[in-house]
């Protein structure tokens, strides 16, 4: 299917061309049409589905220019808001309108001026409702409002955030609201605000003919020296490696620069500046090992990644699915491996309960050589505590599909250590 045949503006269409852009992707085949429509549209599928042109192309088809402020969408993080507003000038680079980005942690008169002069604003909630309150922008003549990563603003406690700032737009104005799952607060927001809307889904989830799935039972001080082990062993393009916790991230990357391992780090305490950086160094193939928190893990454009490795797990069971579908995208495959410590069995039985179409075999560790974990950094005067920290426990075997076993378990498949 072409987007013509959607009914897409050909000078759109042309953009998109430019971009390389020739196809839509399922769930773009599925929206478009119904957000050109004018109804109410939740949207659900996997991180790297297209979601951001799924309501952006008619976006941008439909706005009027020089008639002031249309459409508002909100994105959970900045990065992600950046990421949006980017994609939007891409499409409609040969349309006439301007798009103005709002967030946090930079100044407010560039974000009031630019407010003024766009027919798009792309925000996070938290300013956004900011500029509300200072009376710094106008929302009445919103014709377009849309939840973007909508699961997620739930999971960060945004949700009273988008009430408030949805009650200051037009009860005519069309809602769009796309996320991975659906949340009992979403729901809300469907009944309370959007009754007759049309739901569409495309796949949730990697195809497991492109994504090996693998983890490796370990004891908290082994992971690291497991960790380098496995970089070193592993045929890999670009790595992304997840940790729960900024200290994490900032342990990593200092030991791995330690073992002549060149790293870059993203998380939510570097400067915007710094984390946009960080990504298009690696988009970019300057930097081939990034190490990241949550903030990576969520619709921000992080291309041909072959390796996702969960050094932890988060307590959100939903947060695996969005780590590893960081790889394995457009029809590459890729591989995720996840470090497992007995810190970590309560979320991996979650995962493996929610998620019915996963398949994660166990590898044995074998042998690898153990390393020194340096827990001081040197550029700071004080010391993090001995990351993994807690109970030890033996290495279990087992393959694991979600809806079986429990893990611990002892049944399934086994294989060594090299993950080749």
């Amino acid at each position: 299917m072409s987007f013509e045949k959607l009914n897409v503006n050909i000078e759109i269409v042309k953009g998109l061309k430019e971009m390389g852009i020739t196809s839509p992707t399922e769930i773009q085949q599925k929206a478009i049409p119904i957000v050109l429509t004018g109804k109410h549209l939740i949207g659900g599928s996997k991180t790297g589905s297209g979601k951001t042109a799924a309501f952006g192309i008619p976006l941008v088809q439909m706005i009027k220019p020089k008639q002031g402020l249309q459409a508002l969408i909100l994105a959970p993080v900045r990065e992600l808001a950046v990421q949006i507003s980017e994609e939007l000038k891409k499409f409609g680079k040969h349309l006439n309108f301007s798009v103005t980005t709002v967030y946090g942690g930079v100044g407010y008169q560039p974000q009031i001026d630019g407010m003024r002069n766009s027919e798009i604003v792309v925000a996070t909630p938290g300013r956004m409702l900011d500029h509300l309150q200072s009376g710094n922008v106008d929302l009445s003549k919103i014709k377009f409002f849309v939840l973007d990563e909508a699961d997620k603003m739930v999971e960060m406690g945004f949700i009273e955030d988008v009430e408030k700032i949805m009650s200051q737009t037009p009860k005519n104005r069309q809602i769009l609201l796309f996320g991975a799952t659906i949340s009992h607060e979403i729901e809300q927001i469907k009944k309370r605000y959007m009754p007759d809307s049309v739901s569409v889904e495309a796949e949730r989830h990697v195809q497991e003919d492109f994504l090996e799935q693998y983890f490796c039972d370990l004891r908290p001080h082994e992971k690291f020296s497991y960790l380098v082990n496995t970089l070193k062993k592993e045929k890999s393009e670009k790595v992304i490696i997840f940790c729960s916790t900024r200290t994490t991230v900032e342990l990593i990357g200092h030991n791995l620069k330690k073992q002549g391992i060149k790293n870059a780090m993203i998380h939510g305490k570097l400067t915007q500046s710094r984390r946009l950086s960080v990504i298009d160094d690696f988009n970019k193939g300057k930097i081939d090992i990034m190490i990241a928190s949550a903030v990576a893990a969520r619709g921000i454009d992080i291309k041909f990644v072959s390796h996702v490795i969960n050094y932890d797990l988060s307590q959100d069971p939903q947060e695996y699915v969005h780590r590893v579908g960081r790889t394995a995208r457009a029809g590459e495959k890729g591989k995720a491996i996840t470090l497992l410590s007995d810190k970590d069995y309560g979320t991996f039985n979650q995962i493996l309960d929610r998620y019915s179409n996963l398949n994660i075999e166990e590898v044995q560790k074998g042998e690898f050589p153990k390393l020194t974990f340096e827990t001081r950094m040197e550029r700071r005067p004080r010391s993090f505590g001995q990351v993994g920290r807690g109970r030890y426990s033996n290495a279990r075997n087992g393959s694991h599909r979600s809806g079986g076993s429990r893990f611990p378990s002892h049944s399934g498949n086994q294989r060594g250590s090299n993950f080749s």
